[in-house]
């Protein structure tokens, strides 16, 4: 697999990595069931650390695009999600990015709806 990561970019690496991949599978030069370069053997193609490899890996198996399968290595996703357009995805991320922090203090579901509509009252 030949991927190139734009220098100019000021996201981190496994962002750019991320995009480059979802772009290829996007365009159709990834084909459904292709197998990916394992994580150190793309780490080192690209000049990379590993774990900036398996970070990029695991964004693009959270968003559907592709699965890992063990010893057997990761490929592109037979069927991929619904896209979600940029906007609704990075606000489903800010919403799951809160939910996972008031568990974090200890906070349920209830009192961290009433602290959303706090301060969305207060943005009006």
């Amino acid at each position: 697999m030949r991927i190139t990561l734009d220098d100019d970019d000021r996201a981190a690496a496994s962002e750019r990595l991320a995009r480059a991949i979802q772009a290829r599978i996007h365009r159709g030069s990834l084909a459904p069931g292709e197998r990916l370069p394992p994580v150190r053997a793309l780490a080192a193609e690209l000049g990379l650390a590993p774990n900036t490899v398996a970070k990029s890996y695991r964004r693009l198996e959270e968003d559907g695009l592709i699965v890992g399968r063990g010893r057997s290595g990761t490929f592109v996703a037979e069927s991929l999600p619904r896209r979600i357009p940029d906007r609704e995805r990075r606000l489903a991320e800010a919403a799951d990015a809160f939910v996972r922090r008031g568990a974090q203090l200890g906070f349920g579901g209830r009192r961290m709806r009433e602290a959303l509509d706090l301060a969305l009252r207060a943005r009006r």
